[in-house]
């Protein structure tokens, strides 16, 4: 039987990776700061992903979204400037699901050919294609110029006399003109027009809609009345649920394995429980994974809606966030796998992603070292998903000021642009080292290391989990608040993980309970041979619930032991 591999995800943006332009001119047009294109993933890079551990590759962006960049002569017009975010527009705006953003091909009348040469490559290389979902809003000026013959439009045959039907795709104000309550900002341009006014995407269901909300977007009806008592018209089936079925279908033909779905709590689950297991009945090895943040949702998205894996932000993430900050202690990673446990290996971890903050920015760690125990953890705690965001692993900052993203810690979605580590690799055009620094190369071995340890550990890939923090708490020999301490187990292979979120090395002394050997059936043993997957090497240690295991764990880092135990003479342990 081939084993099940443990899903390691590397989330890329699109149209930043290979643009070797250097310009970078704040909100700079497409001309000026250039954009990268399905072609710099080479069959050499995407076997270099393969070589960093990764299974599966997330490509942010890639559906037609807004844009300012006029593509008339390809039949698409520039967006109108006063709803789209940025220069080059945000990916979670989309304006036709079954077309790709032509700024992605070498020749954008080619640009889907392009991109299934792109899913191509990625198979070849071993890995699985990703692709973003937007199931909740689009954008102001959705028009599916590629749909196919005999499609309706989204919208095309809503009555927009009403502001609810459980037939219409959208929802409205009727007799109100879209009129947010903050200036457009599109000056020498004639206004934009939209009468009647139709619901903003994150709920906003008036006409005037704030800047901080997502102006730029319209919302999906799904057959929920949110004006009318949120009752829900599931009977018959809305026509959004058929066409949004329809559009992941489509995808699906053209060899996408997972879908990462955009805001999925904001979709009713009884679509998502209707649409996956449709989905699954023609392709049963898709995956679903989904952006939830509320804990309460967890296990209706889960068992319900059929989804594998959710996002593990609020819990882990906000956690690991603070231990690496020092306002939250190591110990409250307990409860993070304690408030999961039953679906943990549905929840996916990660300490990046384009929503988020870079670690190495000022606005988070202040550099990249600080991450290192938060990966460990992320990696190694349970089962589930670990995704990185492209740069993590060479300590990309998020410090450009790009344009309408501002400098927040982030690689802007928005614009046009060139971050400067991620251009350096691309030397002369090849996927290298080359003009790294020996602290990026340095780090991105490490997070190789780390993820390649997912899946060539079968501990760790498969094992069970055992938290021996309860043991430690106490410990005079074990710092409880800047150190976390966990054990994975398959058959007779322990794999002990120390991790030091403290900036200096750390003598450290573990506790190992009694409880552990009986639980799994193995001989304690006060003199063993650990051997150091993260630094290599090899150990002697005490692996016994008589004396504490000692280890020196290095800074903003952990140690990996790997010990091969001897079963209990006549006890069969579980696993």
């Amino acid at each position: 039987m081939k084993k099940k591999k443990k899903v390691v995800v590397y989330q890329v943006f699109t149209r930043l990776f290979g643009n070797v332009c250097s310009a970078n001119i704040k909100g700079g047009s497409l001309e000026e700061n250039g954009c990268g294109h399905f072609s710099a993933f080479s069959s050499g890079v995407l076997r270099g992903f393969a070589g960093l551990g990764i299974t599966h590759v997330w490509y942010t962006g890639v559906i037609a979204h807004a844009s300012k960049t006029d593509r008339s002569s390809l039949g698409i017009p520039a967006d109108h400037p006063a709803i789209v975010k940025g220069c080059a527009g945000s990916p979670y705006a989309i304006r036709d699901y079954y077309d790709v953003d032509p700024d992605l091909a070498d020749v954008p009348e080619d640009r889907m050919k392009e991109f299934l040469n792109l899913v191509y490559r990625t198979h070849d290389a071993g890995l699985k294609v990703v692709l973003d979902f937007v199931p909740n809003h689009v954008a102001r000026c959705y028009v599916s110029r590629c749909r196919p013959a005999g499609v309706r439009d989204l919208g095309e045959d809503d009555d927009r006399g009403c502001a609810f039907s459980a037939g219409n795709n959208f929802y409205y104000v009727p007799g109100e003109r879209f009129d947010p309550c903050f200036d457009l900002g599109a000056p020498g341009v004639d206004p934009y027009v939209e009468v009647p006014a139709k619901a903003t995407g994150n709920d906003v269901f008036s006409s005037r809609p704030g800047v901080g909300d997502w102006f730029e977007t319209v919302k999906l009806n799904y057959g929920v009345d949110y004006v009318g008592g949120r009752v829900c018209h599931f009977d018959p089936i809305p026509s959004t649920w058929f066409k949004m079925r329809d559009i992941l279908l489509f995808w699906a033909l053209k060899g996408v394995d997972a879908f990462r779905c955009d805001m999925a709590e904001m979709v009713p689950v009884e679509f998502w429980q209707w649409a996956i297991s449709e989905v699954k009945l023609h392709y049963p090895t898709v995956e679903f994974i989904a952006e939830v943040y509320n804990p309460g949702e967890y296990r209706n998205y889960i068992r319900r809606g059929g989804f594998d894996y959710l996002y593990n932000k609020v819990g882990l993430y906000d956690t690991l966030r603070g231990v690496v900050c020092g306002s939250v202690s190591a110990r409250a990673i307990t409860g993070c796998w304690q408030g999961v446990d039953d679906i943990v290996g549905h929840m996916l971890n990660f300490m990046e992603n384009h929503d988020e903050q870079r670690i190495a920015s000022d606005f988070f760690a202040g550099g990249a070292l600080a991450g290192r125990p938060a990966l460990l953890v992320c990696a190694f705690l349970n089962r589930g998903p670990v995704m990185i965001y492209f740069g993590q692993e060479l300590g990309e900052r998020g410090m450009d000021c790009e344009g309408y993203s501002g400098l927040d810690g982030r690689t802007s979605i928005f614009d046009y642009w060139s971050p400067d580590v991620l251009r350096r690799q691309f030397n002369g055009g090849r996927y290298s080292n080359g003009l790294l620094s020996g602290d990026e190369v340095s780090l991105k071995r490490y997070y190789s290391r780390v993820l390649c340890l997912c899946n060539s550990e079968r501990a760790i890939r498969e094992g069970d989990f055992y938290d021996l923090m309860y043991v430690n708490l106490d410990n005079a020999g074990f710092d409880a608040d800047r150190c976390f301490a966990f054990v994975r187990r398959a058959l007779t292979d322990v794999v002990v993980v120390v991790v030091n979120f403290a900036g200096e090395d750390r003598d450290v002394s573990v506790r190992v309970p009694r409880h552990l050997f009986e639980l799994y059936g193995i001989e304690e043993e006060c003199s063993v041979v650990g051997v150091d997957l993260l630094g290599g090497g090899v150990e002697e240690l005490s692996f016994s619930s008589v004396a504490p295991l000692c280890t020196c764990v290095p800074a903003y880092s952990g140690k990996v032991l790997k010990i091969r135990c001897r079963r209990v003479s006549g006890v069969v342990g579980c696993g």
